[in-house]
Formats: structure tokens, sequence, C-alpha cells
């Protein structure tokens, strides 16, 4: 075997020794692809990387990224959210597994304005778990709920996921959120339709909610949170969206608007304030800082393993996946799945995802559909044990009667219906490329 593709595998396995004795992924990217990188071709590394750097992150798609987050900070910091869950939980009445679905819709709408696991996760725990166990909901199913619909935002457009991928994949961002909202709402169609399951085969589990409490709420006060509270945020995805995806504006340009209109969205709310603003501030400042820094130590070990020849060693390691192309898919897919157990999706977007982008480009296979796959899988990665994030998100949040094992038992449900929405997408693609096809992307 050649001496760089030696280093290559070197490169690889140094990586993850650096991660299982818990160095941050960023500098473990960073001193593997420097190590090896000089060990295999010298100081020509350091002469390439700064215009490999400044290439990347002159990207202008890549201004969304802050807009996007700064819209979905000011919306969690303005706390419009937790009117919004009362107003659904009300609407639902009766209905067994009223509650679930309420949690499911605000997870949708949250994830379509913010975007920001941890954000969704924390409002809803801190409003809704308490609540539905005073209410008799199943401990397990109840935070297995949460966390599911508090990770939707990472499919549902505007999503940075999505935004990334767009940027990998030399895709248009438009298309891909164009892609993606039918995934989206068929995995949300999925959680309501198991909830709605659940209050059939086993309504002790999802009770509805008092009537005593409907009735203490006039439905002239409903109407009016409905209005208040309910239609802004809707309006504004509505904007964002629809401007993106019909073509009328560029994904900056309407990430620019999102963050104004997220501002007229807490001051119609009554929310707005100097304090909230500059927490917004600092907080898209810290997370556009933390994703940024990600994607330059990424840099190096792209630029390093590459110069080692490790593509064609990838490529001839593929050749032996039985099956061709769909083989290859299916191999990539439980990859990041299992990845996703240990590490996070922005690490395995720019590990994994350029490992095979070469062998499904040379196998023609649909970019659109093979990033809309890669975002539903990657999606798991927020729920998986035992470093899922919106695990412990809502173990920050949870109340002491509600232990880390209820938590995790209550998310592999929903692990496994997420599997049969990737299954689903897999084996219908254009679930993914209907839309980009009927607007002309």
């Amino acid at each position: 075997m050649p001496l760089n593709e030696i280093l290559a595998i070197g490169c690889i396995l140094s990586f993850f020794a650096m991660l299982a004795i818990g160095i941050p992924v960023a500098l473990t990217l960073a001193v593997s692809g420097f190590v090896f990188g000089w060990l295999g071709f010298g100081s020509l590394l350091f002469n390439l990387l700064p215009a490999r750097i400044y290439g990347v992150t002159a990207n202008y798609t890549l201004i969304a990224i802050p807009l996007f987050v700064f819209m979905g900070v000011m919306l969690e910091k303005s706390r419009i959210a937790d009117e919004l869950m009362e107003v659904i939980g009300h609407v639902s009445g009766s209905l067994r597994g009223g509650m679930g679905l309420g949690i499911i819709l605000v997870g949708v709408l949250m994830g379509a304005t913010t975007g920001i696991v941890g954000a969704t996760i924390v409002t809803l725990g801190l409003l809704t778990l308490p609540t539905l166990l005073r209410r008799g909901y199943d401990k397990r199913l109840a935070c297995g709920t949460i966390c599911a619909a508090g990770t939707l935002g990472q499919l549902i457009p505007p999503s940075t996921i999505l935004i990334l991928l767009a940027d990998i994949m030399g895709q248009s961002v438009g298309t891909l959120f164009a892609a993606a909202v039918v995934p989206g709402l068929l995995l949300a169609g999925i959680f309501c339709a198991a909830m709605l399951l659940l209050g059939v085969l086993r309504p002790d589990m999802v009770p509805p909610i008092p009537i005593e409490e409907r009735r203490a709420l006039p439905r002239r006060v409903l109407l009016e949170k409905v209005l208040k509270v309910g239609l802004p945020p809707v309006a504004l995805v509505l904007a964002v969206l629809g401007s993106i995806i019909g073509g009328v504006a560029a994904p900056t340009e309407a990430a620019s608007m999102g963050a104004i209109g997220s501002i007229l969205v807490a001051a119609i709310a009554g929310r707005l304030s100097w304090g909230t603003l500059v927490q917004t501030v600092h907080s898209t400042a810290r997370i556009t800082a933390a994703m940024m820094f990600v994607l330059i130590c990424s840099q190096v070990f792209a630029l390093a393993f590459r110069g080692l020849h490790g593509e064609k060693l990838v490529q001839d390691a593929f050749a032996l996946v039985p099956g061709g192309v769909d083989g290859v898919i299916l191999f990539m897919i439980a990859l990041i799945f299992v990845l996703g157990f240990f590490i996070e999706w922005i690490e395995i977007s720019y590990i994994v995802v350029p490992m095979f982008l070469p062998v499904l480009q040379a196998g023609n296979v649909d970019p659109v559909w093979t990033a809309t796959l890669i975002a539903v899988i990657l999606q798991t990665s927020f729920l998986t044990p035992p470093f899922g994030w919106a695990l412990f998100y809502l173990r920050g949040v949870a109340p002491p009667e509600v232990a880390t094992l209820d938590i995790y038992k209550g998310v592999v449900p929903f692990i496994l219906l997420q599997l049969a929405a990737v299954a689903v997408i897999f084996l219908y693609p254009d679930l993914a490329t209907w839309l980009p096809r009927a607007i002309g992307w």
C-alpha cells in the first residue's frame, strides 16, 4: 500500500482516537489534518490552507446562517412559544393525545421559525413536561414526544443542516429547502399518527385536557390569543419560505427579512425589550462562531485527506460494498446513523458527506434526494443515546421525578419512526424531488 494511503488511514484513525479520549471535535479535525498533512506533503499544506479557508468562509450563502439563527433566538428569548403551546393545547379540546399533538405542532412551528433544537426542547420541557405529568401522561412518552418534536427544526426549513449541505454538495439552498418541505411534514405526520393511534389503543397514556380547565379559558379570550400569538409566527414562516421557494428572494435576503420579521413578531406580542435584543445578539454570535470554527477546522482535515489521496482510498473501499450505488447509499445512511451516537451533525456533514460525494456523483445519484436523505438521518443524531443533545437539553429542565432512563427509553420509539421515514423517502424519491421540480428549481 502506498505511503500516502497509509497516512490517510492514520489521519482517520487518529481523529477517532482523539475523539474517544474526549478532545473537542474541532480540535481533533485540525490536529489530525495538520500532523498527517505535514507528514505527507510538508509545508505545502500551510501554503494552500489560507486560500482554502478564505474560499469557504467567503461563501455568500453562509451569511444566511447567523440571520436565521438570530430569527430563531429572538423568538425563543421573547418566549412567544409559551403562549403558543397553551393555545394549541386548549384548541385540541377533548381529543385523547391532544396535548401530544400540540407539542408536535409547536415543534413544527418553532422548527420553521427557530431551527434551534436546544431552544425548542428547553421551552417545551419547561412549559409542558410538568403539565403532561400532572395530567397523567406516561413519563417516557412525554419525554420522547418533547425530544422528537424539538428536533423537527433540523429538517423543516429554514434549517442550518440544509444550508451547510447545500454548501458541501454544491446545490442551491432554495432547492434543498423545497425538497425538505414534504419529508419534514411527512415526519411530523408520522409522529401525529402515532400519537392518535396511542389515543385509541392506550388512552390511559395520553388523556385529554380536563373539561374544567378548558372551560376556564373563554372562547373569546382563546380566539384573541390565536390571532395575537399564533398568526404572526405562521405569517413569518410563510413569508420567509415562500420568498425563497418561490424565487422572489435569495436565501440571504429572505434570512435578513426573517431576522427583521422576528423583531416585529416579538414587538406585536409585547415581548420586545432592549435586554431581549442584547441577549439575542450575544447568543447569535456564540452559535455562529462555534459553527464557523468547526467549518474552518474541517477544512484542514479535508485538505490533508484529499492531498493524501484519501478519496481514492474511499472509492476503492466502496467498490467492495455489495448492491452497487444503492448499497453505497444504504451504507452511508447506516454510517451516519452510527456516528450520530457519538458526534454532532456538523462534524458528520464535513467528514462523511465529502467522502461519499464523488462516488454518488459517479453513480449519477440525484443530489437533491441524497441531501434530503442525509438531513433526515442526521436528525436522529439529536435523539440517539448516549450523546444525543436533545436528551441532555431535556435532562437539564426535567423535574426530579423523571429519571434519565425515562428520557432514554422515551426516545426509542421516535428513533424507529424516524428510521421508518428514512425508508419511505429512500423507496419514494419523488417525496423529495417533486416540489423542486414543480416550482422549476
